[in-house]
């Protein structure tokens, strides 16, 4: 009894990787078996429980995810109902506007306040406006006035632009009633983590009848245990005994180990990150309904474009239909374009408060029309190239208000625009010859790696001083290599194995889930106790919070 009453009214969210959660989901999935043939009862039900479990997460700001819910449905049925082309233009800016204004507020308002001060010399402080209203209602103490981005802030507002924009589209019919609505956004196995799901491809599943066949059964257990395993070894246990402590006190070791820690990073954050959406995908499925596919072998990429059809496929796909496509992708360029530029322009200035940045703007702009008069077609190559820089500068500031972010976001942009050139004149690109694949594999991996420095170490001057340590103190030798790798033997292990598994053909992995699916439900059942005994035993004390739940 008072497991339950700590798992319904405890202070702590219900993240995938703890046992609390599992028994919640257990419970949820009992009443579930109840309710699962009568459409209304199993939605409603499941509403509740997206509603608690979001809770659970952000305590009373679901009041405040309520109350964008009526919102959102309220401007989506004004689009679906209206045949006149500006009044439906008009409704879908009134809904967009609202919806970004909310998550820049939350996420990037105490940003924003504390960098004005910083640049006029002055102390305006900044409270949950939201926040106090709500202690004026309920009373004091009930909501935290301090600005904070609650957890899935992002995806729901994501999700609430899909709707819209689908409806706009007439990609999609308006769901029935706000219970709906309400069902598709906090749809709880997805709701802070991901992965991103379109409208146009979600809601019509909320009224399709319950379906669990064996396969399905199969599939969801497969992925479950993937995630966990993800999470726990190739993750959390990495992460707690060898990259945090490397990554923590680079001084405290030789250069040639923060090379190891940063591949290690590579491997914690596709554990953590992709562990979350295989689990999700999993609990989704057992409830029948099916998530997008997020992350595929990312690792094995031949390249940076091929890297991004690959990692947080859900974002990608996000960014790409309802920002770079609109933008004019790689066809056209406009208005948009120079006004995303000149916000992002603006925004670099504010955050590195370099103010001679707008004489390098200037300078580029004077370069442009120069060479639009002089070059034709380059007006074409150059939109393209921007708005490729654009969709992924926005995809780094979406990370967080960073000028690191922005260098991450703008150093992969780059790599993409130069991809784009040397495609056409590299000797390898179309080869199948294993060297050739494997060297495209390791430079498309150790580049990856590379900008993530700037991911992981966020003060501003941190990845400059890591890469400084890397150069100047590398002292790499047999000896030196052979007694860290002792002394890290597990983790070293772990991470040669993760990698290795990672790189095996998806043929051979195919076979192993698959043979999973073959064997009967007693030898599955035994299998899966097997499984997460072993992984909770070895890895007791390491567990974390998901790395995505800051952002």
């Amino acid at each position: 009894m008072e497991r339950l009453n700590q798992l319904l009214f405890g202070a702590k969210p219900l993240d995938f990787n703890k046992l609390d959660f599992w028994l919640f989901f257990i419970l949820v999935m009992f009443v579930f078996s109840l309710l699962h043939q009568k459409r209304l009862l199993r939605n409603t039900f499941i509403t509740l429980v997206s509603l608690f479990f979001y809770y659970k997460t952000a305590k009373l700001f679901v009041l405040f995810l309520a109350a964008s819910m009526f919102w959102n449905f309220g401007i989506g049925n004004s689009i679906a109902k209206s045949d006149d082309p500006k009044k439906r233009k008009r409704n879908l800016v009134i809904g967009l506007s609202l919806n970004i204004l909310v998550l820049v507020y939350f996420k990037y308002g105490f940003f924003f306040t504390e960098s004005y001060n910083e640049l006029f010399h002055t102390d305006f402080k900044l409270l949950n406006q939201f926040a106090v209203w709500g202690n004026g209602f309920f009373g004091a103490g009930s909501f935290d006035t301090k600005l904070f981005a609650a957890g899935g802030v992002s995806f729901i507002t994501f999700m609430s632009i899909s709707y819209l924009v689908d409806i706009y589209r007439r990609d999609v019919e308006p769901v029935k009633n706000v219970s709906d609505y309400t069902f598709y956004a906090t749809f709880f196995p997805h709701v802070v983590l991901g992965p991103i799901t379109r409208a146009k491809d979600f809601i019509p599943q909320i009224y399709k009848p319950y379906h669990l066949d064996k396969i399905d059964f199969s599939y969801a257990i497969i992925q479950i245990l993937k995630g966990l395993t993800k999470k726990l070894v190739l993750a959390d246990f990495i992460a707690a005994h060898f990259m945090d402590k490397v990554m923590t006190e680079p001084e405290a070791y030789p250069g040639f180990l923060g090379v190891i820690a940063m591949w290690a990073y590579s491997l914690y954050i596709y554990g953590d990150f992709s562990g979350y959406t295989d689990m999700a995908t999993g609990v989704a499925r057992l409830m029948g309904f099916r998530l997008v596919k997020n992350f595929d072998s990312p690792y094995k990429a031949l390249s940076v474009a091929d890297f991004w059809r690959r990692w947080h496929r859900s974002l990608g796909a996000f960014f790409r239909e309802y920002l770079y496509i609109p933008l004019g992708g790689n066809k056209t360029g406009g208005t948009g374009s120079y006004i995303m530029i000149g916000v992002i322009m603006l925004f670099l200035v504010f955050i590195t408060q370099w103010f001679e940045l707008l004489y390098i703007y200037a300078g580029l702009t004077v370069l442009y029309l120069f060479l639009v008069y002089f070059i034709p077609n380059f007006k074409h190559y150059v939109h393209r190239d921007l708005n490729l820089l654009i969709t992924m500068i926005v995809g780094g500031l979406w990370h967080g208000p960073s000028q690191n972010f922005v260098i991450w976001g703008t150093m992969n942009g780059l790599a993409l625009v130069v991809y784009n050139y040397w495609k056409k004149v590299s000797p390898y690109e179309k080869s199948d010859v294993w060297a050739a694949r494997a060297w495209k594999i390791f430079l498309t991996f150790n580049f990856i790696t590379f900008t993530r420095i700037w991911f992981r170490l966020q003060e501003d001057k941190a990845p400059g001083e890591f890469l400084n340590h890397i150069f100047t103190k590398f002292n790499f030798s047999t000896e030196e290599f052979s007694r860290y790798f002792n002394y890290f033997l597990p983790e070293m292990l772990v991470l040669i194995v993760g990698m290795i598994v990672h790189w095996l053909p998806q043929s051979w992995k195919s076979k192993g889930e698959e043979s999973f699916m073959r064997m009967n439900l007693a030898t599955q059942l035994t299998v899966i106790v097997f499984v997460v005994i072993l992984l909770y035993q070895s890895v007791t004390g390491v567990s974390r919070p998901f790395l995505y739940n800051n952002f």
